[in-house]
C-alpha cells in the first residue's frame, strides 16, 4: 500500500520570490521508511564553488568531445561489437550533458543572485545620493537665508529725516530728551522718528482739510460744468448755421492759400524741399489719424519767411534786376587783370572794396527762405531755416532749438545745442564746413574765397542732406555749374532725415539732463536700468567737464584711440574722473554726434599704486572691453539715451570689483584698505589673472565672461 502510494503522488512544486523551483519529493528507499527529503539547488549554488565548477564544465566538454570522437571512430569501423561500446560511451555521453545542464542551471541562478545584490546595492546608493541632495539643498537655502539677513535694510533707512540740528531746533522737549539722545545714536534715531511721525500727522490733518476744500471747488466746478454744456448745443447751432459763409469765404485755407501763391516765387531747390516737406506732414497726420486743420502733422510745421516783394523783382527780365551772373567771371576776371596793371597807387584800395563786392554777390542768398518746425513731445522744437544760395546753386541750413521750459545749463554742454555741432555728421562723414558742389571750387578761387568755412556763422551749413532734402546732386567726378532739382530725390531721402533730426535733438536734450547731474558728481540711473547694477557701489564720479580735441590728443592712455583713427575732431570730448579712496581713475570719453546710435568709446587710466591703463594692466583693459565693447547690455529702454550714464556707473562698479580683489599686502599692518563687499564666484582667472567684471541679476554676484 505504501509503495503504490508512493508512485502515486506527484512531485511537488515551491514557488518562491526569484522563480519557480522544483522539489522534487522522493521516498526514501524501502518499505517503512515514510521520511522525504527536499532538493534545492539555489541551497546547492551556495555551497559550490564557481572556479570548481568552471574547472568540471571544461573537462566535461573535453570528455564529451572525446566519447564523440570514439563513437564516430566505432560507427567508421563497424564490427559486431562496436554497438555495445557506442551505447556504453552514448550512457555516459547523457550524464555529462546532464552534469552540463546542471551547471548551466547554477550559473543562471548565480547571474540571478549577483542582479539582485547588484540592485540592492544600488538602492542603497540612490538613497544616500537623496539624502546628500537634500542637505544639499538645505545648505544653499540656508545660505540664501543668511544673505537676506546680512543685506535686510531697515525701512527707516528709507525715510528722509530732518538732519539732527533741525530736529533739536524745532521738535519739543519730551520728544527730542536731548539729555538721553545726545549720547545714543539708537535712541536718537527713535526719537527723529517719532518726530517725524508726529509731523506726518499733522499733514494728514492739513491733507483732510485740503481735500475738504477740494470736494467745495469740484461741486462749484460741476455747477459751471453745466452751465457750459447747456451752451454747447447752441454753439453747435451757431457753428452749423455759419459753415455756408466759411465755405464762402474760404476761411480756413487762407493761410495755406497765401503759402502756396509765395512758393510759386521759390528757386526750385527750395520749392522742391517745400512741396515734399508738406506732402510728408499730410502723409503723417493721415497715418496718425491727428484732427488737424488742413490734415496736416501737428508735429511739423512748413513756412515760408523773406521778401516776396525783391523775389519778385528777381523773376523779372535781366534788364530790370542787375543781377551779376558767375557766367560773366571770366570776363570780369581779365578785365580786373587789365585794370591792376593800368592802376595807380591811389586807385588801389578800391580795388579791394570791388572784390568784396564780387564775394558778397557770389554769396547772396535768395530772398525767400523755408522754415520746418519739428515739434516733441516734451513742447521742444527744432526751427531749421533753409537757404539758397543763387550763384553757387548749393542749399544752406541753420538751426535753433526752443525747449519747452528752462533747462539746467551745464557748463560741459555748451556744444551740444549750439549750431555748429547740432546737426553735424547727421550722417557719416556730413560735417557741413565745405560746400558739396564741386564747380564752387573754381569759383571761389577766382573771388578770392580761400575756405567756405568762414562764411558759414552767416551763411548756414551746406550738409549733403540739405542738398538731397531740395532735390540736388552734385556728381563728383563730372563737376557741373547748374544742377536741376529732383522731386524723387527728395522724397526719397525726406522721412529718414526728418526721423534722424528728431532723434539727433531728443539725444542732445537728454544729454543736456545728464551732464546737469554729472557736473554735480550725481550719475543718474533710471528705474528701469537699476537692475544692471548692485545696490551698493562705493566709488564715486569726482569730476566731469568737456575738453578739446588736442587736450584729449595730449593724454598718454588715449592714444590707441587715436591710432585706430576712432576720434575725429567733429566728436565731442569730456573727461571724468572717479574715486574711491586713495585711487583714482582719470577717464576721456570720445562722444560721437550720432549718440546713442554710435555708442561713446571710454579710455582709463588709474592711478592707485603707481600709474596704470589698458596697455600695461590687463584687468583695466577687460574694464575698457565691458564699457565699450558689451555697450548693448547698457542701452536701457529704447531709444537708448542712458547709455552714458550706464557706461559710467559701470564704471565705477568694476572700480570696485578691481580694488576689493586686489590681493592684500601683508607686511603691510592694518586693515585691507578696500575690503570686499561684492560676492565673486572666482576672483581671478587664466594666464593673465583676469578679475570677475560681469554683474549677475538678480543673484547679485560677479562672474567672468
Amino acid at each position: 500500500m505504501s509503495t503504490d502510494s508512493a508512485k502515486k503522488r506527484k512531485p511537488k512544486v515551491i514557488r518562491s520570490d526569484g522563480g519557480a523551483v522544483e522539489k522534487e519529493v522522493r521516498k526514501a528507499r524501502g518499505d517503512g521508511d515514510q521520511e522525504t527529503k527536499s532538493y534545492s539547488e539555489e541551497v546547492e549554488v551556495e555551497t559550490r564553488d564557481p572556479a570548481k565548477d568552471y574547472d568540471l564544465y571544461k573537462k566535461t566538454c573535453e570528455d564529451l568531445q572525446r566519447l564523440m570522437a570514439e563513437i564516430h571512430e566505432l560507427k567508421s569501423k563497424g564490427g559486431k561489437d562496436a554497438s555495445a561500446e557506442i551505447d556504453e560511451r552514448r550512457i555516459q555521453s547523457c550524464i555529462h550533458f546532464m552534469t552540463l545542464k546542471k551547471l548551466n542551471r547554477l550559473a543562471h541562478i548565480r547571474l540571478k543572485k549577483g542582479r539582485d545584490q547588484t540592485h540592492e546595492a544600488k538602492q542603497k546608493v540612490d538613497a544616500l545620493h537623496l539624502q546628500l541632495q537634500n542637505l544639499l539643498y538645505e545648505v544653499m537655502h540656508l545660505q540664501k537665508e543668511i544673505t537676506k539677513c546680512l543685506e535686510f535694510k531697515s525701512k527707516h533707512e528709507e525715510i528722509d529725516l530732518v538732519n539732527v540740528e533741525e530736529f533739536y531746533k524745532e521738535a519739543p522737549i519730551d520728544i527730542s530728551k536731548p539729555n538721553f539722545t545726545m549720547n545714543d545714536p539708537h535712541q536718537q534715531t527713535l526719537s527723529r522718528l517719532d518726530w517725524e511721525l508726529e509731523q506726518r500727522k499733522r499733514l494728514a490733518e492739513k491733507y483732510k482739510e485740503s481735500l475738504a476744500n477740494k470736494e467745495k471747488i469740484l461741486k462749484d466746478i460741476e455747477i459751471k460744468k453745466e452751465y457750459l454744456s447747456s451752451l454747447q448745443p447752441r454753439l453747435n447751432t451757431i457753428m452749423q448755421a455759419s459753415l455756408p459763409v466759411q465755405e464762402y469765404l474760404s476761411m480756413p485755407f487762407d493761410q495755406a492759400h497765401k503759402q502756396y501763391e509765395i512758393a510759386r516765387h521759390l528757386p526750385p531747390p527750395l520749392y522742391v524741399l517745400y512741396v515734399q516737406a508738406n506732402s510728408y506732414g499730410q502723409a503723417c497726420a493721415q497715418m496718425n489719424k491727428a484732427s488737424q486743420p488742413y490734415g496736416r502733422d501737428k508735429n511739423l510745421t512748413v513756412a515760408i519767411e523773406g521778401d516776396v516783394e525783391e523775389a519778385k523783382a528777381l523773376a523779372r527780365p535781366p534788364e530790370d534786376s542787375q543781377v551779376s551772373l558767375p557766367s560773366s567771371a571770366d570776363d570780369e576776371s581779365d578785365s580786373d587783370a587789365e585794370e591792376e596793371q593800368s592802376t595807380t597807387k591811389r586807385r588801389r584800395p578800391t580795388l579791394g572794396l570791388q572784390q568784396d563786392d564780387k564775394r558778397r554777390e557770389m554769396l547772396k542768398r535768395h530772398p525767400l527762405s523755408v522754415t520746418l518746425d519739428l515739434k516733441y513731445k516734451d513742447g521742444s522744437v527744432l526751427h531749421l531755416y533753409f537757404y539758397y544760395l543763387m550763384n553757387l546753386n548749393t542749399m544752406t541750413v541753420k538751426t535753433k532749438v526752443t525747449t519747452a521750459t528752462e533747462m539746467s545749463i551745464a557748463i560741459s554742454a555748451g556744444d551740444l545745442l549750439s549750431p555748429a555741432s547740432l546737426l553735424s555728421c547727421l550722417y557719416p562723414g556730413d560735417h557741413g564746413k565745405t560746400t558739396p558742389n564741386p564747380a564752387n571750387h573754381y569759383q571761389f578761387d577766382k573771388v578770392g574765397i580761400l575756405t567756405f568755412s568762414d562764411y558759414i556763422g552767416e551763411l548756414g551749413h551746406p550738409y549733403v542732406w540739405v542738398q538731397k532734402l531740395g532735390g540736388l546732386h552734385f556728381p563728383k567726378d563730372q563737376p557741373q555749374k547748374f544742377v536741376m532739382a529732383d522731386n524723387s530725390l527728395s522724397a526719397s531721402h525726406m522721412e529718414t532725415t526728418i526721423k534722424l533730426l528728431r532723434v539727433r535733438l531728443q539725444s542732445r536734450l537728454a544729454l543736456q539732463k545728464q551732464f546737469a547731474s554729472l557736473e554735480h558728481s550725481i550719475v543718474p540711473i533710471s528705474t528701469e536700468c537699476q537692475h544692471l547694477f548692485p545696490v551698493k557701489i562705493i566709488s564715486r564720479l569726482i569730476k566731469w567737464c568737456a575738453i578739446s580735441f588736442e587736450d584729449y590728443v595730449a593724454l598718454a592712455f588715449t592714444k590707441h584711440v587715436i591710432e585706430a583713427d576712432m576720434a575725429q575732431e567733429t566728436d565731442l570730448f569730456f573727461s571724468a574722473l572717479i574715486e574711491r579712496g586713495t585711487a583714482k581713475l582719470h577717464v576721456a570719453i570720445v562722444l560721437n554726434p550720432g549718440y546713442s546710435t554710435i555708442p561713446p568709446i571710454f579710455s582709463i587710466c588709474l592711478n592707485w599704486k603707481g600709474e596704470k591703463s589698458s596697455r600695461n594692466d590687463d584687468n583695466l583693459k577687460a574694464i575698457e572691453s565691458e564699457v565699450n565693447v558689451c555697450f548693448k547690455e547698457l542701452l536701457g529702454p529704447k531709444p537708448g539715451h542712458q547709455l552714458l550714464t550706464n557706461q559710467i556707473q559701470r564704471l565705477c562698479m568694476c572700480l570696485d570689483v578691481y580694488l576689493e580683489t586686489e590681493t592684500h599686502d601683508n607686511s603691510v599692518e592694518g586693515p585691507k584698505e578696500f575690503p570686499q563687499e561684492k560676492m565673486c564666484l572666482r576672483l581671478v582667472r587664466g594666464p593673465n589673472r583676469i578679475k570677475p567684471f560681469k554683474y549677475n541679476h538678480p543673484q547679485g554676484f560677479f562672474t567672468h565672461r
